[in-house]
């Protein structure tokens, strides 16, 4: 009976049986809507993709303490100014650094039970979860650091305690693979610390092993991962994990001193046999006390986050991470901060570097990203310090970063067409300036618009045959 009436339906009302055919197919493709958050290595294994196989912008953010400090209206607030500039990445840690395991989030909840990597707290996890689902329904990663280093050894700082082992460290990592698998997240293992020894580097693995066992059924291609170093001479994560199939992309630390020479660490992994993606997971902050000597050095400023965001990603970086002082700690202006005293990081929000990256973003973007290559043979010199100037190219154009201004000349004739459009690119206000065509071929010397220190200046050179337009300067969408 319910059949021949169903039918009976079906022949007079057709048009409902279409909408109810297209609600039940909706609802039974759920599965296959979670790929929108895979990413992958491209097949050059230098940029990362997303699951359409366009470019992905890794662009970061340090914040490290949201999951411990910030509340759910308070995470909603920081989340939305960082889509609205442009961020793709926000890098937060579970067990968070600043005494994480014994002071409580802002629910009164512990992560683990009695400090045990094996007992997560269920109250604690449905805050992280919030937090990653918000992300996510803003179109943000999360760069997940399972636990900040000083759970794996304190060494000379931090509050601790030391709680892994192989086994627990493994458990661990796949409890957390498995609850945020099909998430918008990319794991990074780390949390500040270089491996001493031999144990050290069996917990990071048996934590990698377990992540991919839990969130891909241990299927690497189903997680991205990396690991988040102390700053060393030479390369990061590659020291130590290079040739592990759980490392997707090498990430290493240039730490917070003015001038260090972020492009050399580039270079060198952008050099070693077995390629892979590389970028800086923690440069030099905005308002930081410059090589942690105020009475010296100061505090950075905008610039010294530019400058290191460029060199970074003209050395060969497939993206790069910002970072504020007094957001990394989710500062409260209450006594909550370290290496002196801060602003709310409500307010930081607003300090002109992290609206820079929007620039640095749109720069990127704004021309073919995987066929991209450093190539200082572009210019004749390339100057050091805080002169130096890093070019890059793709096939049809080149981007020549000038840190102070200073004049450079350019080898022309790396890049297809016989002539091309030249543009100034401001990095503080992301407007380009044309100023004409040149031919492209022999030496030609190009003097930015202004010199000295806050002054630094990107030539856009394009074959005019491929009439590209101007980045486009970032907005709020």
């Amino acid at each position: 009976m319910t059949l021949i009436f169903s039918l009976r339906l079906f022949t007079s009302r057709p048009l409902l049986w279409i909408v109810a055919l297209t609600a039940f197919l909706l609802v039974t493709q759920v599965p296959a809507a979670k790929a929108q958050y895979q990413l992958k290595v491209s097949p050059n294994k230098r940029f990362i993709l997303k699951e359409n196989n366009q470019p992905f912008f890794y662009l970061g953010d340090t914040a490290w303490e949201l999951f411990h400090r910030l509340d759910r209206e308070n995470a909603d607030k920081y989340l939305q100014d960082r889509a609205d500039k442009g961020f793709t990445v926000i890098q937060a840690v579970v067990l968070a650094e600043l005494d994480g395991l014994r002071d409580p989030n802002p629910y009164g909840q512990l992560p683990l039970v009695n400090n045990d990597p094996t007992k997560p707290n269920e109250e604690y996890f449905k805050h992280v979860d919030y937090i990653v689902n918000k992300a996510g329904s803003l179109g943000l990663y999360i760069g997940m650091l399972p636990t900040w280093g000083d759970k794996i050894f304190k060494d000379k700082w931090g509050e601790g305690p030391e709680i892994f082992n192989p086994q627990n460290a493994e458990a661990y990592g796949k409890y957390l693979g498995s609850r945020y698998k099909n998430k918008p997240v990319i794991w990074i293992l780390g949390g500040d610390r270089n491996p001493r020894n031999e144990q050290d580097i069996v917990i990071w693995r048996a934590m990698a092993k377990g992540i991919v066992a839990g969130a891909g059924n241990n299927n690497q291609d189903k997680v991205l991962m990396t690991f988040h170093p102390q700053p060393k001479e030479k390369g990061g994560s590659s020291t130590w994990f290079h040739n592990d199939a759980w490392l997707d992309f090498n990430m290493f630390q240039t730490g917070h001193c003015r001038f260090s020479d972020v492009y050399e660490h580039i270079s060198y992994d952008y050099n070693l046999a077995n390629t892979k993606p590389t970028m800086d997971g923690e440069p030099i902050y905005e308002d930081h006390p410059v090589c942690f000597n105020t009475k010296e050095n100061g505090y950075s400023k905008a610039y010294d986050v530019r400058r290191a965001a460029y060199l970074d990603l003209f050395a060969g970086a497939f993206g790069h991470t910002y970072g504020c002082h007094a957001i990394w700690q989710m500062n409260d202006a209450m006594g909550k901060n370290i290496n002196g005293p801060l602003g709310p990081w409500s307010e930081a929000i607003n300090l002109p570097g992290s609206s820079h990256m929007s620039h640095v973003r749109a720069l990127i973007e704004s021309r073919p990203i995987l066929d991209r290559v450093p190539d200082q043979s572009l210019i004749t010199s390339a100057l050091e310090g805080g002169d130096r100037v890093q070019a890059t190219r793709g096939k049809d154009y080149v981007f020549v970063y000038s840190t102070s201004g200073k004049p450079f000349t350019v080898n022309m004739g790396k890049i297809t067409g016989t002539e091309v459009n030249a543009h100034w690119f401001d990095p503080r206000t992301g407007v380009s300036t044309p100023f004409g065509k040149f031919k492209n071929s022999g030496a030609q010397s190009f003097t930015p618009p202004s010199q000295g220190r806050d002054n630094d200046w990107v030539l856009i050179l394009d074959d005019v045959a491929k009439a590209y337009v101007a980045p486009k300067v970032w907005k709020k969408s």
